[in-house]
């Protein structure tokens, strides 16, 4: 079988699971994940690029902030022991709306993940398939751009 790389953007799934979960995100191993999407694909997962960001953090952190820094960084520190995870971070924005409702945004995570996507042909030649779990439209045209210079199978 041959091999492939699996793009994750924790962004997305983290939404997913929350629909998925009633808004209780569901725990899933990330490396087996990538590795059934592959082995759905007739493929082997040849490494996970795992695309993600810790919880906001304000100026003066709450004990919830706070708490949620330290799982994220238990949870960072387990996942990078793993030789077949690359873990790329990014940051999170608070953002107020007109509303008074407050969101959160990734920020930077999108580019550094096209960065990387654009660096396939150098840095892994003979991977010929990439799977990419995102519903993000912004990165059609780094697909296209792979597709047309490798000859790359991307399935979304």
């Amino acid at each position: 079988m041959e091999e492939t790389l699996v793009f994750i953007d924790e962004g997305f799934l983290d939404k997913l699971t929350k629909l998925l979960g009633g808004k209780t995100r569901l725990k899933y191993d990330k490396i087996g994940f990538a590795k059934r999407i592959a082995e759905k694909q007739d493929l082997i997962c040849r490494k996970l690029f795992y695309y993600v960001c810790p919880p906001f953090q304000s100026s003066r952190p709450t004990e919830e902030e706070i708490r949620r820094k330290r799982g994220y960084d238990k949870f960072i520190a387990a996942i990078s022991k793993n030789k077949e995870i690359i873990i790329r971070e990014r940051r999170v924005q608070k953002i107020i709306n007109e509303n008074g409702e407050i969101q959160f945004k990734q920020k930077g995570v999108d580019t550094l993940l096209t960065i990387d996507l654009s660096h396939i042909k150098d840095d892994y030649p003979k991977i010929k398939k990439i799977i990419l779990v995102s519903s993000d439209t912004d990165f059609c045209p780094i697909i296209s751009d792979i597709n047309k210079k490798a000859g790359n199978e991307v399935r979304l």
